[in-house]
């Protein structure tokens, strides 16, 4: 296999020099017998190399043998699947390539979710570049590696990741081959890991949602507020624990002014106590929203973000001490929604869901959308 992508190379190759001997036909008429030359040149070539090549290649390759090739393919993909081991296959940018059955399991992640995605993407912030740099280094060779981390999901539990180097059959590239384990325990089984991210049936999902709208529009509708801000804490009440962990409810758009912030429970009653792990009200209630990226973003644009597993850590900028505040809150989805009317935007609301809760779905965001043109009405009729 490998001799058949040196082959393919040269081919190329050939084929790029050939497209410069056309584009040569245009040089003075003294010139044409150099060109001439290297044209008859790289007939030689083909006729002394590339042929004799070709057909050694397709000697060698009968059809008994391609059988073979994949019969074996097939025996490994098996074996891979089956491995008691969470296992994972990624690139050299921690993207996955395949996931097998033990390592869904453990990770929570479903394997058609998150093939295409880079694996540092599902571990806790702090633990990102360390994963991506160590990955690097085994896959250009400099040896195998280990290296403890923590799922995003499950950030209190430490988990080693054992790294090696593998070159797939037929592929250009070395791939690196990933054994996740929990650290200080034994290997868990496909059995002694968490279950996969439910799928509660779109029914329920539906019903979920149809409650949740009823709540808004009873909230909006049940009394008269009487300013802008009332409307938006009503609004983020409504939101906060049934929908999402954190409610954050900023008014205005050119000047934008924080008038709400809910958090979990934990941290309602603690607002002037600082914990160097754990964002607190007071520290999203002190910060500047034009601070912010994603709310400025929404402000200017009119447009929802919904992000999953945010790459950026400073999206929603910092607290005083200069954290990164999804990154203290643990946030592993968010909703980012202005509050849009005829064009014009009322204000922004962000939530955020943290650790292990299931991340928001497309279907929600489309609600939370409806929601936001009601909060919007109702706020523009206080001007």
């Amino acid at each position: 296999m490998a001799q058949t992508e040196e082959f393919g190379e040269e081919l190329a190759d050939f084929v790029r020099r050939v497209a410069e001997l056309k584009a040569a036909r245009s040089v003075p008429h003294d010139d044409l017998p150099t060109v001439l030359d290297t044209a008859i040149f790289e007939l030689d070539h083909v006729a002394d190399q590339l042929w004799p090549w070709y057909e050694r290649l397709t000697a060698t390759g009968t059809p008994g043998t391609s059988s073979a090739d994949r019969q074996e393919q097939q025996l490994l993909k098996g074996i891979f699947q089956r491995l008691p081991l969470p296992v994972a296959l990624i690139d050299r940018e921690t993207v996955v390539r395949r996931l097998n059955f033990a390592a869904t399991n453990f990770t929570g992640v479903r394997a058609g979710y998150a093939t295409g995605r880079p694996l540092s993407g599902f571990l806790a912030h702090p633990d990102r570049a360390a994963f991506r740099s160590q990955t690097a280094a085994v896959a250009r060779g400099d040896g195998d590696r280990s290296l403890t981390v923590h799922l995003q999901q499950r950030p209190a539990v430490p988990v080693r990741a054992t790294l090696t180097a593998l070159r797939p059959s037929g592929e250009p590239r070395t791939a690196v081959l990933v054994v996740l384990q929990s650290a200080g325990a034994r290997a868990p089984s496909a059995e002694g890991g968490p279950g996969p991210v439910p799928d509660l049936g779109e029914t329920t999902r539906h019903a979920a949602l149809m409650d949740l709208l009823d709540a808004m529009t009873t909230a909006l509708l049940s009394e008269r507020a009487t300013t802008r801000a009332a409307v938006l804490e009503r609004a983020a009440r409504v939101l906060h624990g049934r929908f999402a962990d954190w409610v954050v409810a900023d008014e205005g758009a050119a000047r934008l002014c924080r008038t709400t912030v809910l958090g979990p429970a934990d941290h309602q009653d603690q607002r002037d106590q600082r914990d160097q792990r754990d964002v607190r009200v007071g520290d999203l209630e002190a910060q500047d929203p034009a601070a912010c990226p994603l709310v400025v973003e929404a402000a200017r644009g009119g447009s929802t973000a919904l992000q999953v597993r945010p790459e950026d850590p400073d999206a929603f900028g910092r607290d005083a001490s200069g954290a990164p505040v999804l990154v203290r809150a643990n946030v592993t989805s968010l909703l980012c929604v202005p509050l849009t009317l005829d064009g014009a935007v009322q204000g922004v609301l962000t939530l955020f869901r943290t650790g292990p809760r299931l991340a928001f779905s497309m279907a929600e965001a489309q609600a939370m959308d409806m929601m936001s043109r009601h909060i919007a009405l109702a706020m523009a009729k206080l001007d």
